[in-house]
C-alpha cells in the first residue's frame, strides 16, 4: 500500500494574498485647498504668468528710474510715490490681461471643461482663481513697487522728493497702489469669466473701466462729476499717494469701492457660470 506524499514547500498551497485595502472616499473629495493647489499649479506653469509679471515689473522700473534720474523739480508739485510710480499705469495694464487669461484664457484653449468635470460645483473654480491671482498680483506689485521707490530714490537724494521707506505714509501709499492695481485685475478676471473671450474682455476692460469714465467727464453735471469719483479707475487713484488726491474719495472709502466692485463683478460671473454650459 502506498502512501501519500508529505507535502513541502514546493507543493504546499499557496496562501492568498490579502486584497488592497479600498480607497477611501477622502481620497477622491474635492477640498478647497486641493482647488487652490490647482490653479496655483497652473497659473505658475505658464510662461505667460511668468512673461506678463516679469514685463509689468520691468516697466515699473524702468519708468521710475527714468523719473528720477531726469528731474528737475518741474514737477514739485506732485506726490513723491505717485511721482516715482508713474510706470504702474502701463503694468496696470499687463496684469489686467494676465487676469482675463486666467478665466477666458481656459475657454480659448477648452481647459476649462477638464477644470469644471473635476470640480462640478463649478464655483470654487473661480473663487480660487481669483484668490491665487489676487495673491500672486498683490504680492509681487508690492515688492515692485517699493523697489521702485528705492532705486528712485539714489537720484532723488538731495531734492524736495527725497523720502525713506519709515517717512509717515510712505508704506500705505505703496500698499494702496498694489491694492489698487490687484482689485482692477480682479475686475479683469471677472469679466473674462463674464465674457469667456480674451478680445472681448480686453475690450470690455479698456472702454468701460478706462474709457468710459473719461468720457463722461465732459458732461457739464455735478451728480456726474460725484458718481465718477466711485468708478473703479477713479477710486484706485485715491490709494496710491501720500497726500489726499484732489477730487478723489478717501482712500479707505476708494479701497471699499474697489472692493465692491470687484466683488460684484465676480458674483455675476459665478451666478453665470452656474447657469450656462461650458
Amino acid at each position: 500500500m502506498t502512501t501519500a506524499p508529505t507535502p513541502t514547500a514546493s507543493t504546499a498551497p499557496a496562501e492568498p494574498a490579502e486584497p488592497a485595502a479600498p480607497r477611501t472616499p477622502a481620497a477622491y473629495r474635492v477640498t478647497p485647498a486641493r482647488v487652490l493647489r490647482s490653479e496655483w499649479h497652473k497659473l505658475w506653469t505658464l510662461r505667460t504668468t511668468w512673461i506678463t509679471l516679469l514685463t509689468a515689473s520691468a516697466l515699473v522700473v524702468a519708468v521710475g528710474i527714468t523719473m528720477g534720474s531726469t528731474y528737475d523739480g518741474d514737477d514739485s508739485d506732485v506726490d513723491t510715490v505717485v511721482f516715482v510710480l508713474f510706470g504702474t499705469q502701463l503694468s496696470q495694464i499687463c496684469l489686467a490681461v494676465l487676469g482675463i487669461l486666467v478665466t477666458a484664457g481656459e475657454y480659448a484653449t477648452g481647459l476649462v471643461r477638464a477644470s469644471l468635470t473635476a470640480v462640478p460645483r463649478r464655483v470654487p473654480v473661480l473663487w480660487s482663481k481669483a484668490a491665487v491671482f489676487g495673491a500672486v498680483a498683490f504680492a509681487f506689485t508690492f515688492v515692485t513697487n517699493v523697489v521702485t521707490f528705492l532705486v528712485a530714490q539714489f537720484w532723488l537724494d538731495g531734492t524736495d522728493k527725497e523720502l525713506a521707506l519709515t517717512d509717515s505714509g510712505v508704506l500705505g501709499a505703496l500698499a494702496g497702489s498694489a491694492a489698487g492695481i490687484t482689485l482692477m485685475s480682479l475686475i479683469a478676471l471677472g469679466l473674462g469669466a463674464l465674457l469667456r473671450s480674451v478680445p472681448g474682455a480686453i475690450g470690455a476692460f479698456v472702454a468701460c473701466v478706462l474709457v468710459l469714465p473719461e468720457v463722461l467727464t465732459t458732461l457739464p453735471f455735478d451728480a456726474v462729476e460725484t458718481a465718477l469719483r466711485y468708478f473703479p479707475a477713479q477710486a484706485a487713484s485715491s490709494l496710491g499717494s501720500i497726500a489726499r488726491v484732489d477730487d478723489t474719495v478717501a482712500p479707505g472709502v476708494g479701497l471699499l469701492t474697489l472692493a465692491v466692485w470687484a466683488a460684484a463683478v465676480l458674483a455675476a460671473a459665478a451666478a453665470l457660470l452656474k447657469r450656462r454650459d461650458v
